[in-house]
């Protein structure tokens, strides 16, 4: 078999440092052949020189002059869409509405795209949908969640007729069980204290509001075509059901394992090959329960309000996102409190203009205005 070409967009966040450990555990069968930061620069050299790339992208300038000091023999380059050009395998690691870029470029180029950026397929579905049809582009989700749903699809011969619905599993996040009264003077800290998964800070705070499951849902709608109605999110706090498939016939399909973000980046990896390397293998003599339980959502809103959005449609997600990623960044600067992010956003979507968008600067515009009126919010 030949090796498989791999760039890495996000290359020293969370998700690209374990994609590096994966490859590493690979056995020669990926090259890594470009990798992608912000302004990262002392991480990302010290990845280059432990992996060879032939291109690095870097999207600060002073950044990108280090980088391009450092490492002398290879591309250093401004756009992280760049990555895709060399690639087999594009891994869209990128936190927010950045990883756009990378999203469009990896599928245009007919290339695999390892999808661990939400946000890009969130905000601009009705834009990345048309590109899904180019010849090689192909998506196979990161996310733990999307990743177990695609692999129960697998079981179905006609998932349009079988599948009754899908059942997005959440671990509640570290605020499981409160009230709303009770996360009034909650920490940065505590927000950050996720019980079962290690992330980054922003999908971290996503993850305690339910922001990140919301999110969540409509990524499976534009994945997996299935309507809001027929996506349900069940808490369950093992994390060892990743998710589920009811099908017509009653069945239900889980894709079950220890919780390993390693496992789903082998998986986009290698599709329709699976690893042979067992991340997150169960030790069933271990394993005593597993629980399920409804969400609160009076007491987390933002599960609904990411409802509300992906029913609106258009550039209804790409606000709420955007809206999402000021708050949070709001709270994570200790701007406003944990309690205030779902109210922020819920205010900056009362402005939004039902715009229907056709190009990608409807998204962008769509992103610009709603960063506007939730900083605006931030003022009251």
């Amino acid at each position: 078999m030949s090796v498989v070409r791999v760039a890495i967009a996000g290359s020293t966040g969370s998700i690209g440092t374990q994609t590096l450990d994966v490859i590493s555990r690979s056995g020669g069968e990926y090259e890594v052949v470009g990798l992608g930061v912000g302004s990262s620069a002392d991480a990302v050299i010290a990845q280059a020189k432990s992996c060879n790339p032939k291109m690095v992208a870097v999207s600060n300038e002073e950044a990108r002059k280090k980088v391009a000091k450092a490492l002398p023999r290879v591309d250093v380059v401004a756009d992280l869409a760049e990555l895709a050009r060399d690639a087999d395998v594009v891994v869209n690691g990128v936190v927010g509405f950045a990883g756009l870029s990378v999203t469009m470029s990896t599928l245009q180029h007919g290339k695999r795209l390892a999808l661990a950026n939400k946000e890009s397929l969130i905000a601009a579905g009705p834009i990345v949908q048309p590109l899904r049809t180019i010849k090689g582009a192909v998506i196979v989700p990161v996310d733990s969640e999307h990743c177990a749903i695609h692999q129960c699809l697998r079981s179905s011969t006609d998932a349009q007729r079988e599948v009754r619905r899908l059942l997005l599993t959440a671990s509640g996040g570290p605020f499981r069980g409160r009230t709303a009264e009770s996360l009034q003077e909650v920490t940065i800290a505590d927000a950050l204290k996720h019980p079962t998964w290690s992330m980054g800070p922003k999908i971290t705070v996503d993850s305690s509001t339910l922001m990140n499951k919301g999110l969540e849902v409509i990524e499976a709608h534009e994945l997996f075509g299935v309507g809001f109605d027929n996506i349900d999110v069940v808490v369950h706090p093992q994390s060892v059901a990743h998710s589920m498939v009811e099908f017509a016939d009653g069945s239900v399909i889980a894709q079950l394992s220890l919780p390993d973000m390693r496992l789903p980046i082998a998986y986009a990896l290698g599709f329709p090959a699976r690893s042979d390397i067992a991340f997150g293998a169960i030790d069933w003599t271990q394993l005593s329960r597993l629980d399920f339980e409804v969400p609160d959502r009076a007491t987390f809103r933002c599960l609904d309000l990411a409802y509300q959005a992906g029913r609106v449609g258009g550039t209804a997600p790409a606000w709420l996102s955007a809206a999402n990623e000021i708050a949070v960044e709001a709270f994570l600067d200790g701007h406003i409190s944990w309690s205030k992010i779902a109210g922020v956003i819920e205010q900056t979507m009362q402005h939004h203009d039902g715009l229907v968008p056709t190009t990608v600067e409807d998204i962008l515009q769509a992103d610009e205005s709603a960063r506007r009126f939730a900083a605006l919010e931030l003022t009251k």
